[in-house]
């Protein structure tokens, strides 16, 4: 049977940060093996990778289910993704005029999905801007695993980002190029902490404000106020 021309891993893992996977989705091995044209061996191959990394968990007798991180474990993907790309931009001595464009083209991407009301759009291309600065800088390596940590950040923040969160996201996105183009990288960092920052605080502000969280998570409900839009 043929090998996809995706990795299995790399499909789930865009689509959790695409908002088209949620938290707690059941995946099906014999699903995907007739989705991909693969085997299950491959499919559980595939999906024990993502189980070490941290994006799915299996549960005996009932499957694979991709993890529902607590805000805590959201929050220490969030430092994470702070030292990962601080790390880089203070490690960069210049950026290639083509990283620029390459982000400035991103930052247009990101504010077409925004105006066009298109929240999968928007919440993939908002958590890629990051894997994308960080590829774009020529780290492949680093960009992997900030893939899976910003997937693991997305899928709690995604239940709670209103459009005007998106539209400051994208703002701070447009100043941290706008300052790596001019060649300020340590400034770009330091805005970067705290853009992530900025992130992780509204994240932590509208759980903390939802007394039903609890009961809300039991029964898969999307918090009031959330986009209407936003759906498996």
């Amino acid at each position: 049977m043929e090998q996809p021309s995706t990795p299995i891993d790399r499909v789930i893992v865009d689509a959790i940060l695409a908002g088209r996977i949620r938290a707690g989705t059941r995946l099906g091995e014999q699903q995907l093996a007739a989705l991909f044209g693969v085997s299950r061996t491959s499919v559980r191959e595939a999906l024990i990778r993502l189980e070490a990394r941290g994006i799915l968990q299996v549960s005996p007798r009932r499957g694979w289910f991709v993890i529902e991180p607590s805000l805590e474990e959201a929050q220490e993907a969030f430092q994470a993704r702070c030292a990962v790309e601080m790390g880089i931009l203070l490690a960069m001595k210049d950026i290639p005029p083509e990283t620029i464009e390459t982000l400035r083209e991103h930052v247009r991407r990101e504010r077409e999905a925004i105006a066009g009301d298109d929240i999968g759009a928007r919440s993939y291309l908002l958590g890629d801007f990051h894997v994308c600065m960080v590829e774009a800088l020529g780290n492949r390596t680093l960009a992997e695993i900030l893939r899976d940590l910003t997937a693991r950040t997305v899928l709690i923040s995604a239940l709670y980002q209103s459009t005007h969160d998106a539209t400051e996201s994208c703002d701070e996105h447009e100043r941290i190029v706008a300052l790596m183009a001019a060649g300020d990288l340590a400034g770009a960092a330091a805005l970067m902490v705290t853009h992530i920052g900025h992130v992780e605080a509204g994240l932590t502000r509208r759980i903390e404000r939802d007394p039903l969280l609890d009961l809300r998570q039991a029964l898969r409900l999307l918090p009031k106020g959330a986009d209407a839009k936003q759906r498996p």
